[in-house]
């Protein structure tokens, strides 16, 4: 399988980013599909959180990065949100002064916010529109993993592994197409580390393409369908699970052994 495809959801070409003369990702090149999770791994310092920096535009690069066939590489980021791409990153991200649903709701203004003139003029059909606003961050809210026992409480006040939920449903927010997830089991064990496996696996199940930087070997060989190696700020590999587990070049420079 080619590491890029163009009928893919989300498809970067040649990425590079270079800090003065420290090369930190060099010719990168990778897609993701509808209904299909690709996995980032490399040692620290590989250019992982920089590949990500380098498809939303955070950071000064150069090579090309398409969503479906538009070619967006000078779209900024906050218009690649609006475009469906959405990143979660490694640390947890929420207003803390607002309650949760509060903050699922705020995420949500861009979609279903109102003017001033409508609710000065319609103040029924504004409280109305209102509570169904809440209805559907709580509904969206359980689907990710956020019980509702939960909703009226501050971030801050519930769990750890809660509050990594909380932090990509923001990152989704109600209309993601792709997901980048920056290691989302940081921390977590036992039953988060479940709940977290069942979330990916149902968004992709609904036809989200998914991107996962992550340590955690076990998560990442259970629930990607294809894994990209970097090495160094270069693509060392590109494969399925099963090829990168048996991979000379991988065992050797990432899991520091060869067969």
């Amino acid at each position: 399988m080619t590491p890029a495809s163009k009928s893919a959801s989300l498809r970067v070409e040649e990425l590079g980013v270079a800090f003065g003369a420290l090369i930190a990702l060099e010719d990168v090149t990778w897609s993701v599909g509808a209904g299909e999770i690709l996995g980032i791994i490399g040692p620290n310092g590989a250019g992982k959180s920089t590949c990500y920096n380098a498809v939303t535009n955070l950071v000064t690069r150069h090579g090309r990065v398409f969503i479906g066939e538009d070619d967006v590489t000078d779209v900024p980021p906050h218009r690649l949100a609006e475009r469906g791409l959405r990143r979660a990153f490694q640390q947890n991200a929420f207003f803390d002064n607002l309650t949760v649903i509060d903050n699922m709701i705020a995420v949500m203004q861009h979609d279903c916010g109102t003017g001033l003139l409508s609710s000065v003029l319609r103040p029924f059909n504004e409280r109305r529109r209102a509570a169904g606003v809440r209805q559907k961050a709580g509904d969206i809210l359980v689907r990710m993993g956020v019980p509702a026992a939960f909703h009226d409480q501050y971030p801050m006040e519930i769990p750890y592994g809660t509050q990594r939920m909380l932090s990509i449903a923001l990152a989704h927010g109600t209309g993601a197409k792709i997901l980048l997830l920056d290691e989302p089991a940081a921390g977590l064990g036992g039953e988060d580390m479940h709940r977290l496996i069942d979330l990916m696996n149902t968004l992709r199940c609904e036809g989200m393409a998914l991107v996962v930087i992550e340590h955690h070997m076990d998560l990442i060989m259970q629930v990607t369908d294809r894994i990209v190696v970097l090495d160094q700020g270069r693509m060392l590999a590109c494969g399925t699970p099963a090829e990168i587990q048996h991979d000379h070049a991988v065992l050797e420079a990432y899991l520091g052994r060869a067969e």
